[in-house]
């Protein structure tokens, strides 16, 4: 008879260890190990050594990826295209932020697939229904189900035979095979093996929802990330209406792709023209906000970012940031003080990204330091100007990377000029070409605040 073995395992990163432990080795956090059983039996008879043959990576044959189109363009753009036959997508948000209306879309507009099978592990059918009939779905090909037994799943996936299965939530769902409880380490490890074995077996696509901690990381163990083909992140604030769909890890398309919908009355609406979309209803002459040229993915974007500088009624003066590092907004600031002259030291200093989203390259650098010298200066920067450029410890101002479509895409909107680095000009030789735009290029911080304020 089998002998049961009690381990421990942290339910944060899945370290595992024969006792408990107040503090997890791996990843530093407290009173996160729970005792789970596991069998210890004789070790199960595997496939010889003579059956295991290596192949040639010349007779390999292999074909032109399949992948069905969603219907959503910017879906499909995140995606790389589509979903691929037979593999395993990840989708993580916070909780409220359009998890399972966005998968809901994704069934009535995808065309390549009749057949889909739509489970649910915290939900009733009669929930998603009436969720289905706000967002006008009505496909006859989407079945819905309600169920959190993983071997339940596993034989209506065999005998319905769907082209997609989506299952909400991964956290829900159990092998009664293993002695832990719904939701633990060794339950979503199990489960979405199982669920990898069923894509790639069969060649079924698979969509799994996946909930994420209040640091905005995918929740369970980090294992969950590596073995999935594709990592999607929905972010954005529940309270306003913009999302952004990011990929963060994707085998068959590029990374850090983002798509933006609007959250509406009637479902999620894609945003075709993000940059307009941003910039409407803008304030112009208002010290404090200015217009930089941004780079997700492949997409140029031109986004608002806002400083709000302010006398301090403490002795240790506030900085705030909203979409932008908190710690770059320190280190700016000490630039301005120590290259520029600026005494900021008895100041607070408020800094937003405008739309709820999140900028983390650093050609956003001259645009967050010309906000916060215009607000403290309180000097409006000239509405028609688009900034881009990385900023230094000593006050220089280095090259970015596609200044090019940085530059058309102000062009495209309609602004007049575009301060960019010196160090871009043996990239600009067709950019000069460019009617209706004017290219100013600067050295360091101080030249940039001399040109526009």
């Amino acid at each position: 008879m089998a002998k049961a073995k009690s381990i421990f395992i942290c339910q944060e990163c899945g370290y595992e260890s024969t006792g408990w432990l107040g503090k997890c080795p791996a990843c530093n956090m407290w009173n996160t190990f729970v005792e789970e059983l596991q069998e210890r039996g004789q070790k199960a008879p595997g496939a010889a050594a003579a059956d295991v043959k290596a192949v040639s990576i010349n007779d390999i044959q292999v074909d032109t990826e399949e992948r069905y189109p969603t219907g959503m363009k910017e879906m499909d753009r995140v995606l790389g295209g589509g979903i691929v036959k037979g593999s395993l997508i990840l989708v993580g948000g916070d909780p409220g932020i359009g998890k399972s209306t966005l998968l809901l879309q994704v069934c009535q507009n995808i065309r390549h697939a009749s057949k889909i099978l739509y489970v649910s592990g915290e939900e009733s059918i009669r929930q998603i229904k009436m969720r289905a009939d706000r967002l006008g779905i009505k496909k006859p090909g989407l079945m819905l189900v309600s169920e959190t037994n993983f071997k339940m799943i596993e034989k209506l996936i065999e005998g319905e035979n769907p082209e997609l299965v989506i299952i909400d939530s991964i956290q829900t769902i159990f092998d009664d095979g293993l002695t832990s409880a719904p939701g633990s380490v060794s339950q979503v490890r199990g489960v979405t093996s199982g669920l990898m074995r069923i894509a790639k077996g069969s060649g079924i696509a698979v969509m799994i929802v996946g909930h994420v901690t209040k640091e905005g990381a995918l929740a369970g163990p980090r294992v969950l990330e590596h073995m999935v083909d594709t990592v999607l992140y929905f972010e954005g604030d529940r309270h306003l209406s913009y999302r952004v769909l990011r990929a963060v890890k994707n085998r068959f398309g590029s990374t850090n792709e983002i798509g933006i919908f609007e959250m509406r009355d009637t479902g999620l609406a894609e945003v075709d023209n993000p940059s307009m979309t941003m910039l409407s209803g803008r304030p112009e002459d208002v010290p404090g906000s200015v217009v930089i040229s941004s780079i997700e993915g492949t997409r140029p974007m031109l986004v608002e970012i806002q400083a709000l500088v302010c006398a301090t009624n403490f002795g240790m003066p506030r900085r705030m940031a909203t979409g932008i590092d908190y710690n770059r907004i320190t280190l700016l600031m000490a630039v301005l003080e120590k290259r520029v002259g600026m005494q900021l030291g008895s100041y607070d200093a408020y800094v937003n990204v405008i739309g709820g989203l999140k900028l983390d390259e650093p050609a956003c650098d001259l645009g967050i330091v010309t906000a916060i010298a215009s607000s403290f200066r309180e000097k409006a920067v000239d509405p028609g100007s688009v900034l881009v450029g990385e900023v230094g410890l000593t006050g220089e101002i280095r090259a970015v990377s596609q200044i090019e479509k940085r530059i058309m895409e102000a062009a495209r909107i309609g602004f007049k000029s575009c301060i960019i680095p010196a160090g871009n000009a043996k990239m600009l030789d067709r950019s000069r070409e460019i009617e209706g735009i004017r290219i100013k290029k600067v050295e360091n911080v101080q030249q940039a605040l001399e040109i526009l304020l």
